[in-house]
């Protein structure tokens, strides 16, 4: 039996596929919007990097104008990479990365948890997450990470843990892609933050024990389950592709991300597989902000 075709656009009521920024490193940030533009992405997830026009709000929102691609999600600067943007402090990258989000109209801010190293926020982390929440309309979502794996044992290099799903944060961000690392079920892990879901980075992996954010579909995570089993539950945030395309020549980066488009597309738009567990709406309601 064949697939059904995928669907142009999105159907009605079904969550937006946006493409982070980061899929095309190492091209510069207006490459995403095209990219996003010439596939027809709902949006894209700005990675805040080292290329300067990631940073200035106003250069994003003139971007997304040029290309009719709005901006839905902002992730801040957490990445070693990104160690020195917008200083040290990531308390201070958070609400900076909140700002942007703000200017440019996205309505969730992905966040990793600190590294060890950084003790000072870690020490406040969650505190400082809620208090900026009760400032925002913004979402902070949360990421699940992953372990260093050390002969064969996992090592937490995170504070307080690389599965954020214990702490009291009101949104958190499921990585398909970390999981994969960390050998966790996404299915449980998906149940487990259930109304707390903001938003998904869609990608794969084959347990290899580090970040290879696979084109979904080559990897060995049931990506499309989750997708079908999150449409069913009437999902209300938003996917974005986060692959790596880095040595793949430009013409290949394209064919990469339409696969992922497609593959989201698809699976988003099937009858949706059972999800026990989890109640219907996740992610649909709203914190008070007050």
């Amino acid at each position: 039996m064949t697939d059904p075709p995928v669907p142009a656009v999105p159907p009605a009521g079904l969550p937006a596929v946006l493409l982070s920024t980061a899929s095309v490193f190492p091209e510069p940030t207006t490459a995403a919007f095209a990219a996003a533009a010439d596939l027809g992405y709902d949006g894209v997830e700005l990675m805040v990097q080292t290329d300067p026009v990631s940073q200035d709000g106003d250069r994003i929102a003139a971007l997304s104008e040029h290309y009719g691609v709005p901006v839905g999600a902002v992730h801040s600067p957490c990445l070693l990479i990104t160690a020195r943007v917008w200083g040290t402090d990531p308390l201070v990258k958070l609400s900076r990365s909140i700002d942007l989000a703000e200017r440019v109209g996205a309505d969730v801010v992905v966040v990793h948890p600190p590294f060890l190293w950084q003790r000072a926020a870690a020490g406040s982390f969650t505190a400082a997450v809620a208090e900026l929440q009760r400032r925002t309309d913004v979402r902070i979502a949360v990421e699940n990470m992953f372990p260093l794996w050390m002969g064969g044992q996992p090592v937490n290099s995170y504070r307080p843990h690389w599965n954020p799903v214990s702490e009291p944060h009101r949104w958190f961000t499921l990585d398909v892609s970390h999981t994969a690392v960390s050998r966790t079920d996404v299915m449980g892990l998906a149940r487990q933050m259930a109304g707390r879901l903001a938003h998904v980075h869609l990608a794969d992996g084959t347990g290899a024990g580090r970040d290879e954010h696979l084109v979904p579909g080559r990897g060995d995570q049931p990506a499309g389950e989750l997708l079908e089993a999150l449409a069913g539950l009437g999902f209300a945030g938003a996917v974005a592709v986060e692959v790596s395309t880095r040595g793949r020549s430009h013409a290949e980066r394209e064919l990469d991300l339409a696969e992922a488009l497609s593959f989201a597309r698809l699976h988003l738009s099937r009858t949706p597989v059972p999800f026990p567990g989890a109640e219907p709406g996740v992610s649909a309601p709203r914190p008070a902000t007050d």
